[in-house]
């Protein structure tokens, strides 16, 4: 494996991804932006990979045709937000709750009199999490902004809330095909044989691992619970802006997406030169760079049918879980901080550290605890 000066840059993009929000306040307030400029800087670089530095990669003529600038991946990058439903149930569900927020908030006044806090926030990280698969990511993310806006805590402790929750939807998501562009990548790359997946595929592999990651969710929110100040609920008007911030947020929604697109694309050369073939060990934890990029790209390149169960159950998890480290790494994160105005800071501060914990104890789990069970459905 030779290194290319063109490795350099795209490595070089990803550091920038992963500190400018950190560094830089304008960039932290203009994130899609931002995230857009970088995904076309990384697929303007890869287009200078010569035809014999990819052809060393065993990369076909077609493959060849689309590293870097072409109209697949453009078309991609403008369709796959509103083919995949992203944009359009953000902006759907967003004018529902515009017009149902009072509503919302009366009825979870009425429970919060009689339910205590702790069950109720458990009940909705675990719920959510788990009907993700059903009622997609997207809607789950956007029901528990509008649930944690009725609730009557402050504002950090709703943004712990908001990201221990972004991690169960991360996870429950990926057990059916229709929860995430994740799960539906996975369930296509392996449907041939040896596993012939179906429907129910990942449910049988990976819930052992999903479901009691969704429960304990609940129950370290049930702790951020105790420790927060429970403040008097009270029924709040829209901001201003209305209907014109509830498009805003869809377009930056868009934005968002595309530019996640168009990274993973612009990285695709590095991420076959340096990660596939390295043992799962290793890239479970290398997966980390899910964080920022777009987890269905590094699912499509990285799954192979020709991996045992351990390896795949590996390198979905490591995905996964790293997602809800930062705001790029997930749909839900997304849309949760845009809606809350959480920033690249606020939400590392809880989100790199639980996430490094439920690596260190899934990478134990599935790599050195035999213990496994597999459903049937």
């Amino acid at each position: 494996m030779q290194f290319d000066p063109l490795d350099l840059g795209l490595f070089a993009v990803v550091l920038i991804v992963l500190l400018g929000p950190f560094m830089v306040r304008k960039i932290e307030h203009n994130l899609e932006a931002f995230l857009f400029v970088m995904g076309v800087l990384a697929v303007t670089i890869s287009s200078f990979y010569s035809d014999e530095a990819l052809q060393a990669l065993g990369y076909t003529e077609h493959q060849m045709e689309l590293i870097g600038w072409n109209m697949e991946l453009i078309m991609e990058a403008i369709e796959e937000p509103i083919v995949k439903g992203i944009v359009p149930a953000v902006l759907v569900a967003g004018l529902i709750f515009h017009y149902g927020r009072s509503y919302a908030q009366k009825a979870m006044m009425s429970i919060t009199k009689v339910v205590p806090l702790k069950i109720i926030v458990f009940l909705i990280v675990v719920v959510l999490g788990l009907s993700s698969s059903i009622i997609t990511a997207i809607i789950a993310s956007l029901l528990l902004v509008e649930l944690m806006n009725c609730l009557p805590f402050d504002r950090q402790t709703k943004i712990n809330l908001v990201i221990i929750a972004c991690f169960s939807i991360g996870l429950g998501a990926v057990l059916t095909p229709v929860g995430e562009p994740l799960s539906t990548i996975a369930i296509t790359k392996l449907q041939g044989e040896p596993y012939n997946a179906g429907f129910f595929f990942l449910f049988n592999q990976l819930a052992i691992y999903i479901i009691p990651g969704c429960i304990a969710m609940g129950l370290l929110a049930m702790v951020f619970t105790g420790k927060a100040k429970a403040l008097e609920c009270e029924i709040t008007e829209e901001e201003d802006g209305g209907l014109r911030d509830v498009v805003v947020r869809a377009l930056k929604v868009y934005i968002f997406v595309m530019a996640l697109l168009l990274l993973g694309g612009g990285m695709k050369v590095v991420i076959d030169k340096y990660l596939l073939g390295i043992s799962p060990q290793i890239i479970y934890w290398v997966n980390m760079i899910s964080a920022i990029l777009d987890n269905a790209t590094l699912t499509a390149a990285e799954l192979s049918p020709a991996m045992d169960i351990v390896q795949i159950q590996a390198v979905l998890m490591g995905l996964l879980i790293s997602g809800g480290m930062l705001i790029p790494g997930n749909i839900p994160n997304i849309i949760s901080a845009g809606k809350l105005g959480i920033s690249s800071k606020e939400w590392a501060k809880l989100g790199v550290p639980l996430g490094l914990v439920l690596m260190l104890v899934y990478f134990v789990w599935v790599f050195y605890i035999p213990f496994h069970i597999e459903f049937n459905l």
